[in-house]
């Protein structure tokens, strides 16, 4: 299946690594009409085009499932000889982080 308006169109062109050229002639090989290297970066162009990107979640949201995830392994370890409340303690401690790196964290606001 040939583009309609090839020939037409403002070129463009591109830099490719072997590696990469090669994957694209073996994904045009392997389709059934056997399209040229410039029909197989048009197609896979549009495929690309087509595909919905990952929202990026915001800078907080990602803090807070990061610390979520840390809590729940937390939680995962025994508490051999630790009550309840020093469990608690220690818990905090390590999702709040050594006193001697809260000043280089750059997820948090400095305390003035």
């Amino acid at each position: 299946m040939t583009s309609a308006i090839t020939g037409k169109d403002p070129l463009m062109g591109f830099r490719a690594s072997p590696a990469m050229r090669a994957s694209i002639v073996r994904w045009a090989e392997s389709q059934s009409d056997k399209p040229s290297l410039s029909e197989a970066l048009r197609r896979l162009a549009e495929l690309g085009l087509t595909v919905k990107a990952p929202r990026k979640q915001p800078e907080a949201a990602r803090a807070e499932r990061a610390k979520d995830l840390a809590a729940n392994v937390i939680d995962s370890f025994p508490a051999l000889t630790a009550d309840v409340e020093e469990t608690a303690s220690r818990k905090r401690y390590l999702l709040k982080g050594p006193e001697e790196f809260r000043d280089v964290r750059v997820d948090r606001a400095k305390k003035k």
